[in-house]
């Protein structure tokens, strides 16, 4: 995917904000600054432990704003139906839709409804873009990662993925795992807010951690280092990925993110997310250096350094 978006979409639409390279272009509007993004959902199964395709979709759009330092206002979405969908399955999602938009604050204002052939469609796709405005000076971007900040992340990996693979493949555990989806724009709005100075802020949607680093790694030019012991990951969780064979650096995640700040505000970008629901589980996990053999070097638990690679393929296909 990394690769066909580069090659392709970028080389035939390549223009300067498309070039920004983030969840969401910012650019200057008439009186303010503004941002804007898109993304598009065909998760499998529409309803999961701990949310929806609705509420993925909601929340997705809203932390892709969030990432770039945005406070998300607007939002448009589009159904795409298929025949044979029932109205009470539809019902739920848009009643959790509406909801997850009042917790996030922001408004559904316009969008689009498309019905499909029967067998053509899967139940139902959806599509949302969000405009939010950027009220600070503060350049959020990979670029601005340097030498010397740290790496924070707001709270355990792995469980929206392994949620969704319990459920689809049938499986139960002593816990249920519960998808961690989650709008991040306020925890967002106070870390920025706080005058703190921040560099970089991504989301481990697709590819989970390692991906996501690896990515803001070959943009800044640096290399990331992270300790397994700092990065937390739940029990049920851990034993699920090894049941099923995945790493947990590499499953996807909805509300979690990766905070990159100057090291000497580490400690209190620690405090202010640790206050807030969505970041009391926040953890540092490494630091970045110089650019070194790789782009992504992790410290395992019994001291031994691993290069963490960019995912090859779609480790699982349909989570979002």
């Amino acid at each position: 995917m990394h690769q066909l978006i580069e090659k392709m979409f970028v080389g035939a639409f390549g223009n300067s904000l498309l070039d920004q390279g983030h969840d969401a272009v910012v650019f200057e509007g008439e009186s303010e600054k503004m941002a804007f993004t898109t993304d598009s959902y065909v998760v499998q199964p529409l309803i999961f432990p701990g949310g929806n395709i609705g509420t993925l979709a909601i929340n997705g759009t809203v932390n892709d704003l969030a990432m770039s330092g945005a406070c998300p206002h607007y939002l448009s979405v589009g159904f795409i139906i298929e025949e044979g969908l029932s109205m009470e399955t539809l019902w739920t999602i848009v009643q959790s839709m509406k909801r997850a938009a009042d917790e996030a604050g922001v408004q559904i204002v316009t969008g689009d409804t498309k019905v499909v052939d029967k067998g053509k469609g899967d139940g139902l796709f959806i599509n949302t873009s969000g405009i939010g405005f950027v009220g600070h000076s503060q350049q959020i971007h990979p670029s601005q990662v340097r030498p010397g900040d740290a790496v924070i992340v707001n709270g355990d990996i792995g469980r929206h993925g392994m949620a969704i693979m319990a459920q689809r493949e049938g499986l139960s555990f002593e816990n249920n795992i519960e998808s961690d989806t989650a709008p991040l724009a306020g925890l967002i709005n106070n870390l920025v807010s706080e005058e703190m100075d921040v560099h970089c802020l991504r989301d481990l949607t697709r590819g989970g951690m390692a991906s996501t680093l690896n990515e803001i790694a070959s943009v800044a030019r640096v290399s990331i280092h992270i300790d397994e012991r700092s990065v937390p990951v739940r029990e049920d969780v851990a034993g699920a990925c090894e049941m099923l064979g995945f790493d947990p650096l590499y499953v996807a995640c909805e509300g979690r993110f990766v905070a990159f700040i100057p090291h000497n505000h580490a400690g209190a970008a620690l405090k202010i997310m640790q206050a807030h629901p969505y970041g009391k589980g926040a953890r540092l996990v490494g630091q970045v250096k110089a650019r070194s053999s790789a782009p992504v070097i992790m410290k395992s638990k019994i001291g031994v350094e691993r290069i963490v690679d960019m995912i090859s393929g779609e480790q699982l296909p349909r989570i979002c």
